[in-house]
Parts: C-alpha cells; structure tokens; sequence
C-alpha cells in the first residue's frame, strides 16, 4: 500500500528519531517495520538509561501511544520508512526554490515539473550561476527520480524543500 506524504507529517519528531536510527542502522539486513519500532520504543521506555535522558517519562508514554496508534491504523507489517519525512537535499531544494519562482510557473511546481526543468537546461544554468556543484548533475537527478518514483511526479515540490 503506497502512503500518502501526509502520513510522515502525523509523526512527532521523537519517534521520527526513533524511526530514522532503525532505518539507518547498517546491521538490519530488513528494513523496520512498525511493529519493529514499537518493540524498540517499549524497550526504551521500559529502560529508561537507553532513552535520551533528556526526554521526560510522559514524552515516552506518548511515543508509545503514537506509535500504537499507528500500528492500530496502518498494521504492524507497514514499512516504517513510509513514516519519515523526506526532505530534499540542500542542492535539490535550491532547485526547487528556483523553479518556484519561475513567473513562468502558474501553480506550485511539481516533482514532476521540476525533474522536467532540470533536463531541459534549468541545471546547466544554475551550475554557470554558481549555485550548484557541475559535478551534482547525476546525483540530483537521481534524487529527483527517487522522490517522483517513490511519491508521483504531482506531487507538490514545495513539500520537500529542506529548511536548515
């Protein structure tokens, strides 16, 4: 079942970072499922030293209800990689800014507008203005691909913008 990008806004930043250390686990040989996660927060919150410190014993209760509620909604066997929130590399989201502000553009440039201006020349000028490395092309486009594959080239490209 392919989610919606809506599901990973629903996800509080602390099981965010629960879900993203699993994901980016080199030992996992599978990637995590929610009811993967939910071991792993009720292991946290049963042993409080392996939890942050910082977070108060009511942010890891409500970890756990979220992270049940999630379960109850969506089923253990989701792919908890479908709940973090993807955000375009710093390089792409300078693409996406430009063609945002393309009068060109009549409404939010999609995934799908945005891959088409970058091979029609869009990267070629913005590597001779500086702002992209020559050397990103490939990856960028790459990136790009990954993002209109894995969400629909209409989705909104403003969605994904790295704010740092």
């Amino acid at each position: 079942m392919k989610l919606s990008i809506d599901v990973a806004t629903r996800v509080s930043r602390e099981l965010g970072t629960v879900i993203e250390t699993m994901v980016d686990d080199p030992e996992r040989e599978e990637p995590p499922t929610l009811d993967d996660v939910r071991n792993v927060v009720c292991q946290m919150t049963d042993a409080a030293d392996r939890w942050d410190e910082a977070m108060h014993p009511q942010e890891r209760t409500s970890v756990l209800r979220e992270i049940d509620d999630l379960v109850d909604e969506f089923g253990g066997e989701a792919s908890a990689v479908d709940f973090l929130a993807v955000k375009a590399s710093e390089e792409l989201s300078r693409i996406i800014e430009v063609a945002m502000e393309n009068p060109l553009v009549r409404h939010e440039p999609t995934l799908g507008a945005v891959h088409d201006a970058m091979a029609s020349g869009l990267m070629a000028r913005l590597v001779g203005d500086g702002t992209i490395e020559p050397d990103q092309d490939q990856t960028l486009i790459a990136e790009i691909d990954g993002l209109v594959q894995r969400y629909g080239a209409d989705a909104v490209a403003e969605d994904f913008i790295r704010f740092e």
